[in-house]
């Protein structure tokens, strides 16, 4: 499989979304236009999109929903549970714990961590928070495929080695902070700052 440009997995999230809104609503078949106004995209890249992975709709006819769905779980690795840890239980760590529709794309909240002494013993989901020193332990005893780091800035590099030295190979990084990992662990960075910023852009020249 060639190189799948990053906007591209980006995009298929979102098209999941909107295929999972049509199955949910016991709608049959979609096509690459409404695909396309729903993403705000164009139906060429859709297709194009699509076409990376293989064919799987018939020209005329469009898609069948739930098949495209099962399909772009499948592309995005959704057809098997993953084990997740969260490391930092402050304000934001606590939120994303709260959310509560993980068990959607079989996503299982399986550990809490935070290096304060104070919230060790807390419960959280049924869990009690941990010491990043347990840490690898409970990686190997559940099988944790992801870690979400929600510290503050200053602690995030910290955190980030104990997330990596624990065996864990996927990152999800809150922490408003660049990070050093080894090339073998995948890390997604979500900015809120940035996203603001972007916005502040997009207003101020619209």
């Amino acid at each position: 499989m060639s190189t799948i440009p990053t906007a591209t997995i980006s995009r298929l999230v979102t098209y999941l979304r909107i295929l999972t809104d049509l199955d949910f609503s016991g709608v049959k078949k979609t096509s690459s236009d409404h695909l396309a106004e729903e993403a705000q995209v164009s139906a060429f890249q859709v297709r194009k999109d699509l076409a990376y992975f293989g064919r799987f709709g018939t020209r005329g006819t469009g898609y069948l929903v739930p098949m495209l769905r099962r399909e772009v779980r499948r592309i995005l690795g959704l057809t098997r549970p993953w084990n997740v840890v969260i490391v930092g239980m402050g304000r934001l760590g606590q939120a994303i714990a709260d959310y509560p529709n993980f068990y959607q794309y079989d996503f299982s909240l399986c550990g809490f961590f935070d290096i304060d002494p104070e919230k060790a013993g807390d419960q959280v989901r049924d869990e009690e928070i941990m010491h990043p020193r347990d840490m690898p332990r409970i990686v190997k005893e559940r099988d944790i495929d992801i870690g979400f780091l929600t510290v503050p800035q200053g602690a995030a590099q910290q955190a980030a080695d104990q997330i990596v030295a624990a065996g864990i190979g996927g990152i999800l990084n809150f922490a408003p902070s660049v990070i050093n990992v080894p090339e073998e662990v995948h890390v997604e960075s979500v900015d809120f700052m940035a996203g603001l910023m972007r916005l502040s852009f997009y207003r101020q020249n619209r």
